[in-house]
């Protein structure tokens, strides 16, 4: 009795696992807000943000005086402006909740905005400069 190793089937699932490996082997990208996102994966660099906390920095890479905000005392769905000439470049979302940060300084979706997940999302270089943002309930 003769013993076949490689089927056409074995072969098949054999080539299948492979390329499943490898493509799980491959680091996502990183510079976009959606792969941020996608990984909540903070670098060794990353701001430190608290439990409940939208933290927002003026320099990437969560460089400069941090300001957060807390659900205790921002409106839900809510247009919340940075003080007049403020702006962020770097953001951490620990809310809970999705949070979308806008380019506009009045919420406008004619210019930049992303949302970003509220479990624990960080973000080290914003796509633009972040002017303006909203909770969401959920």
């Amino acid at each position: 009795m003769r013993l076949r190793l490689r089927t056409p089937h074995t072969t098949a699932l054999l080539t299948g696992l492979t390329a499943l490996a490898a493509a799980l082997a491959v680091p996502p990208a990183t510079g976009t807000p959606a792969a941020q996102a996608a990984t909540g994966v903070r670098g060794a660099a990353s701001g430190d943000c608290a439990a409940g906390q939208l933290c927002l920095w003026p320099a990437a890479g969560f460089g400069g005086k941090r300001r957060t905000y807390e659900l205790s005392d921002t409106d839900i769905e809510s247009c919340v402006p940075l003080p007049k000439g403020g702006t962020a470049a770097a953001l951490a979302n620990r809310t809970g909740r999705p949070v979308t940060t806008y380019q506009s300084a009045k919420c406008a979706e004619t210019a930049e905005f992303d949302t970003y997940p509220g479990g624990g999302t960080w973000v080290p270089r914003s796509p633009y400069q972040v002017r303006a943002f909203k909770v969401w309930e959920r």
